[in-house]
Order: C-alpha cells, then structure tokens, then sequence
C-alpha cells in the first residue's frame, strides 16, 4: 500500500477529529475541519448511521496512524514492540511513537508539521548527537540532541522555522535551544504529556481480537 499523497485535511474530517496535519494552519480559521467538521464524501454530512464496535476501534487506530503518517505494517510493528515491554500496552505504544525522530522534530518546532518534519529528516538537514540522521522512524533516547546540520541552515525553508522558534513552547520532556535551533530528550514522555486525541486502549482491544 501506497502512502497518501491527497489533501490531508479529507483524514481529519474523515476521523471526526484534529490531527493537526498541517502544522500552524490548525490553528487558523481556514483549516477545512474547524469549517466542515462532517466526513468528507456526498454522504458525509447526513451519514447517520451508527458505528460497530469493531468501526470505533478501526478509527481510533486509523486516528492513530494517519497523525503519525505511518503505514499499516510499520503500525503493527511498534503495537507488536510495545505488547512485548513491560507497562501498559496503549501507553508503550504511544511513547515509542513520540521517540520517533520525525515526531520530536516536529514537537521541538524545527519543523511546522509532521509531514514537513518527515521530509526535512529524509533529506539530512538533522543531525542526532552530532551525527546527521536521514531515517524519520529513527527512534531518539533520553539524553540525545537533536540539531539542525550546520550546512542546512542557509537554506530558505530552515531559516523560516528558525524565526518561529523565539515564540515555540515545547512539551515537558524535551528542551529547546532556539538560538542554535537544537532541542534535547530530557526523558520519555508520559501519557498526560501526548496531547493527542487518542483513546490507545481501543487500539489493543482491535489487536487483541
């Protein structure tokens, strides 16, 4: 299967919720949700019918999935890896999706969304620990910096996301130094901490079946 490459704003009226897949723009007045909050599609607007259980817990790993722009083997993969540690599955789950290099970008603000963050990761304008990474699934530790490469920061685009920093508040467990546009992994997140609206514990009940 193929990743999605149509209008990402479809995914989150399609979820019924904000994935913020546009970065500042789902803050905005012009964001498509916040204006036509129904799915999208002829029906959209007048689908009244009432959702199986296997539907809501199929949405909620879809939810999921598209606010991190994974496939569905790679998504079974880290559900796989966090039934396998020890905790609470749904939590395992989300905090090895948090670590992943594209995410903390995008969470450092050294990107303005996800999407953006995956791409910049792909073309190496990021170094981890002063090594540049270009593998946005790569997983980040506690104590890892994570730096814009020295040689990426003429460029246009970084310039731009380096005059946003100055206003960027980051979560709890990462630290931001805009004035060299690097951020470290202070420690893993915590639940309270994933700002998502994600209910993880349908996500394992649809697994598990």
């Amino acid at each position: 299967m193929a990743r999605y490459t149509g209008p990402v704003c479809r995914q989150c009226r399609r979820e019924g919720a904000k994935l913020y897949l546009k970065g500042d723009k789902c803050y905005t007045d012009k964001c498509p949700f916040t204006r036509r909050g129904y799915a999208p599609g002829q029906h959209g607007q007048n689908n009244r019918r009432k959702p199986s259980e296997y539907g809501i817990q199929l949405r909620e790993k879809q939810k999921a999935r598209r606010t991190y722009g994974i496939l569905e083997r790679q998504f079974r993969t880290y559900f796989e890896k966090a039934d396998r540690q020890k905790g609470i599955t749904g939590e395992n789950l989300l905090v090895l999706l948090e670590r992943r290099l594209d995410n903390v970008v995008y969470r450092l603000g050294l990107a303005g969304s996800r999407t953006q963050a995956r791409q910049l990761v792909r073309h190496g304008h990021y170094t981890v620990n002063g090594k540049r990474v270009d593998i946005p699934s790569a997983q980040v530790k506690a104590g890892d910096v994570i730096q814009v490469a020295e040689g990426s920061k003429s460029s246009p685009i970084i310039k731009e996301i380096g005059e946003a920093l100055a206003h960027k508040t980051v979560p709890a467990w990462l630290e931001l130094s805009a004035a060299d546009m690097s951020g470290k992994v202070v420690r893993y997140p915590t639940r309270e901490e994933i700002d998502l609206p994600i209910q993880e514990h349908l996500i394992v009940e649809l697994y598990s079946r």
